[in-house]
């Protein structure tokens, strides 16, 4: 990759403020050689690095294993890995994802298999196309799904076995000629960060939570008209799961694991639990645990992040929004956090079954 054309610098556009303009390499870090690979992180703070831009993978052909082990610790490191123009296809960005764990995870069709237009149960298909061409609309409910994806979030929270790696790779796609192309965006928060800034009471007071994660929760926070209440197939398809609030990261730090599909902590009433989760998912969104990262216009451009120690959300849709296509693999975790807490855990934690049932908004 010529590295003269690697975006430096990254909108800071969340959270908003009077500083806005843009957040560059942080303390001006060099970039950093380690055999092929070429490292510039993005925020280098305190205990933290968070965020890399990655060059020197060949991608037209496949990783080799010690590359893969390397990417790996970077991985642990920075949380985010950045890949600009890396000319993948679908076959081998399934193919690079299944080289970092044994199962990815597969995609529902909430609109059926024959309505999407990848068509690949290994991807997700998160950009704003339509089977037809044309751009997803207010009027349909894939856009009202969408609206959940620009709430601050970690992915597949809402999954018994959570997911470990997201991998969102962009896709050329065509402008319409009397429309430019608009700025497409994806924020990320460092966690670990985040959590080591807290008050030694708060870290204390969250030690022992756990917390139920709802998909549906998250989409009626986004939406609350057309996902006030969720179709049968939609809640059988995903039923919500417990985690606990403070995890820890691969390097062995704490971390928090949050999310906006992050409902109810268990033993507390809704209301209390909303306010605890939002105060905190603020705290992670402040301008010194986030980056924002511009998508190149020309597609190829790949984004590799832990969900076990990183947030991220994505700029919600416009009807001026340009065509955007991008398609997410997902890796299934394989730690020993991935199952979250068992059934005693949460019953002496306070869950009732009946919680289980309920819809709150």
């Amino acid at each position: 990759m010529d590295l003269t054309t690697v975006t430096r610098t990254y909108e800071n556009t969340c959270p908003p403020s009077s500083s806005l303009g843009t957040l560059h390499l942080k303390g001006g870090h060099a970039q950093v050689r380690e055999g092929q690979l070429t490292i510039r992180p993005v925020i280098v703070s305190g205990d933290s690095s968070f965020g890399a831009e990655v060059s020197g993978v060949d991608w037209s052909r496949p990783v080799p294993e010690d590359i893969v082990q390397q990417l790996i610790k970077l991985q642990d490191t920075y949380a985010v890995l950045i890949f600009r123009k890396t000319g993948l296809d679908n076959e081998r960005h399934i193919a690079f994802s299944r080289q970092l764990g044994k199962k990815l995870e597969i995609n529902p069709f909430f609109y059926g298999r024959e309505n999407d237009r990848v068509g690949e149960p290994l991807l997700w298909d998160v950009g704003n196309i339509n089977i037809d061409g044309t751009l997803v609309q207010p009027s349909q409910r894939r856009w009202q799904h969408s609206l959940g994806n620009a709430l601050w979030h970690t992915d597949s929270s809402y999954h018994h076995q959570r997911s470990k790696y997201s991998l969102l790779l962009s896709h050329p796609t065509t402008h319409v000629p009397d429309r430019p192309a608009s700025k497409t965006y994806t924020h990320f928060s460092d966690t670990r960060h985040a959590y080591s800034s807290l008050p030694l009471s708060t870290k204390l007071l969250l030690e022992p939570l756990i917390v139920e994660h709802d998909l549906w929760h998250s989409r009626r926070l986004a939406s609350p008209v057309t996902y006030s209440v969720p179709l049968p197939h939609e809640l059988a398809a995903k039923p919500p799961a417990y985690h606990r609030l403070v995890q820890t990261a691969p390097d062995g730090r704490k971390t928090l694991y949050l999310a906006a599909h992050a409902k109810r902590i268990v033993g507390w009433g809704m209301k209390e639990s909303q306010k605890l989760i939002w105060e905190l998912i603020e705290w992670c969104a402040r301008e010194e645990f986030v980056f924002s990262l511009e998508w190149g216009e020309e597609g190829g451009d790949m984004v590799w992040w832990d969900n076990r120690q990183s947030m991220h959300r994505a700029n919600p849709y416009t009807t001026e929004m340009t065509a955007r296509d991008v398609r997410r693999a997902t890796v299934v975790d394989d730690g020993p956090l991935a199952f979250g807490v068992s059934e005693q855990e949460k019953r002496e934690a306070g869950w009732k079954p009946e919680q289980a049932v309920t819809v709150d908004v």
